[in-house]
């Protein structure tokens, strides 16, 4: 950010007073951006005992398959978020049971939420956001497709939670390795 969204002014990277971190600060109005993490949310959709996951039709990961899951809009809760995502990328109705997973990915500054949740029927097809939506028993994913590490690390929890018969809740950290070759 260069400019401040208030008044126009170039904006100062500085530590405000009182705070930890450098900031864009503007100069002449004293705005400060706080730029904070954003928040995924979405579904492990599960219909007779088989997960529901969405081929992407969006970038990124064009192709690859995913749970629903999207940005939280302003003014919605997260599981209203969670299934507001899994109407638009899978055009089915969900039912959340409980918060499932929160898995945090500082470097680029998000959360992923994932709520178990039960579809009320097959109803499923494919949107503007899947090219395919399917059914997959727990031995049938196709963990060299799926689309994010968030994805991958929920659906294993669910299935270890599966094996023991009870499902908890997870917390989670994914760091990427930042050196380049």
């Amino acid at each position: 950010m260069r400019y401040c969204p208030q008044c126009g002014h170039t904006v100062n990277m500085v530590i405000p007073a009182g705070d930890n971190r450098i900031r864009p600060v503007c100069p002449s109005c004293d705005y400060i951006d706080y730029d904070n993490p954003r928040l995924i949310t979405g579904t492990i959709p599960l219909y007779k005992g088989k997960i529901l996951l969405c081929r992407r039709n969006i970038e990124p990961r064009l192709g690859f398959w995913t749970l629903p899951a999207g940005f939280m809009e302003n003014q919605e809760t997260t599981s209203e978020g969670a299934l507001r995502e899994t109407l638009e990328e899978s055009g089915s109705v969900a039912i959340c049971k409980q918060a499932f997973s929160m898995i945090s990915i500082p470097r680029i500054n998000q959360v992923h939420l994932f709520y178990l949740a039960e579809l009320e029927k097959d109803d499923f097809r494919p949107t503007e956001e899947s090219s395919e939506v399917a059914l997959f028993g727990l031995d049938e994913i196709p963990w060299d497709e799926l689309a994010f590490s968030s994805v991958t690390k929920t659906i294993e929890f669910f299935i270890a939670d599966h094996e023991k018969g009870r499902y908890g809740f997870h917390e989670d950290t994914i760091h990427f390795n930042t050196v380049s070759k």
